[in-house]
């Protein structure tokens, strides 16, 4: 009698990864389910160990490669990948080429851009319940270094989210040498992206040099301690972000004039924010919710600078203003005389513009 391989407990982690992700998700048993994969160490890993819940009848799954185009062999890379995934038995795998814009943004977020737009045709055309993502804590704890980096905010710093909208990302708990494991365990060969070790790029200075340096001068598990930090961060953000969201819909109201102003303006959007209402508010709160006024009206998340310049509308006296505060947005303070009679609902508030 042949005995059956004994199951890798590194692979029956990463199973119940993927379960608990689908069930915090609330997808449900039958659903049509997509690995997003590069041929990558993680991607590679996530793929096999999802064909588990093929095999088993659980969900149907399939894989999308995405091939960016930007190395001379990206076309045989994706065609490896496209013939190890169909190796493991998924339902349906497809190669999808995209072009990568060369304008207008930083070569990373242009093919991330590109990486997305082609997921997302694709969940529309398969009528997918979810994609998996391959990211793991070692990623989530570089992120969280590069927003330190930026000085970023809570939001920033609790990294990646394990679920927005239809993508999740099961690994997040899971260490990249895991993921290596799997892939030895599994018998797979992935393919090793030159760019992870390529030092004109900031995010793989920090993996191969600023992580190590601080795993040797602080010891180790700094790599779990940011990705500890990252879960916290996150609790707090998606409250406060609760919060402010309800706070905001509190005090927005519409701006029925444009003649209060001393100033000539165009016909573009407006919203009102009662001076008073945003004094009374905590700075987290009152942050946020002058960003959401920015973010309905088009414009683009303010900087906290752009926010704190915003805020300081509040300290003064007579109009003031305006401050632009991103994507054409600008805030200014309403006059209080005359022309904005006590009983018009502009008197004593900070007005947001979307300029045409």
């Amino acid at each position: 009698m042949t005995r059956r391989p004994r199951l890798s407990p590194t692979v029956g982690t990463a199973r119940n990864l993927i379960r608990a992700a689908l069930d915090e998700a609330r997808i449900a048993l039958g659903s049509r389910i997509l690995v997003a994969c590069s041929g990558g160490t993680d991607s590679l890993a996530l793929a096999a160990t999802a064909a588990y819940f093929e095999h088993s009848g659980q969900y149907r799954v399939g894989a999308v490669v995405v091939d960016h185009g930007l190395q001379p062999d990206s076309a045989d890379v994706a065609e490896s990948a496209r013939t190890q995934l169909a190796g493991l038995g998924l339902d349906g795998v497809e190669v999808r080429r995209v072009r990568v814009a060369t304008t207008g943004m930083g070569p990373e977020a242009a093919a991330r851009t590109a990486r997305y737009e082609a997921l997302d045709a694709a969940v529309e055309q398969q009528g997918a319940a979810a994609v998996l993502l391959g990211h793991t804590l070692d990623d989530q704890a570089e992120q969280v270094l590069l927003g330190l980096a930026r000085g970023s905010g809570t939001r920033s710093l609790s990294g990646m989210p394990a679920r927005r909208g239809v993508y999740l990302r099961p690994f997040l708990g899971l260490r990249r040498m895991e993921t290596e494991e799997i892939c030895r365990f599994m018998g797979l060969m992935p393919w090793h992206d030159p760019t992870n070790t390529d030092p004109a790029l900031t995010r793989s200075r920090v993996r191969t040099q600023v992580l190590p340096y601080l795993e040797d001068a602080l010891g180790p598990g700094i790599a779990e301690s940011l990705y500890r930090t990252s879960r916290i961060l996150a609790q707090d953000a998606a409250y406060l972000d609760e919060l402010a969201a309800s706070e905001y819909e509190r005090l927005r109201k519409p701006a029925v004039s444009a003649e209060a102003d001393n100033t000539e303006h165009d016909d573009g959007a407006q919203l009102l924010l009662s001076e008073d209402a945003l004094r009374a508010l905590p700075p987290a709160i009152r942050q946020r919710v002058l960003a959401l006024a920015v973010v309905e009206l088009g414009g683009v998340q303010p900087s906290f600078e752009r926010l704190l310049a915003a805020e300081n509308l509040l300290r003064r006296t007579g109009s003031a203003g305006p401050v632009q505060l991103g994507g054409k947005v600008s805030v200014y303070r309403q006059v209080r005389g005359s022309r904005v009679p006590q009983g018009d609902p502009s008197y004593g508030s900070l007005v947001l513009r979307k300029n045409l």
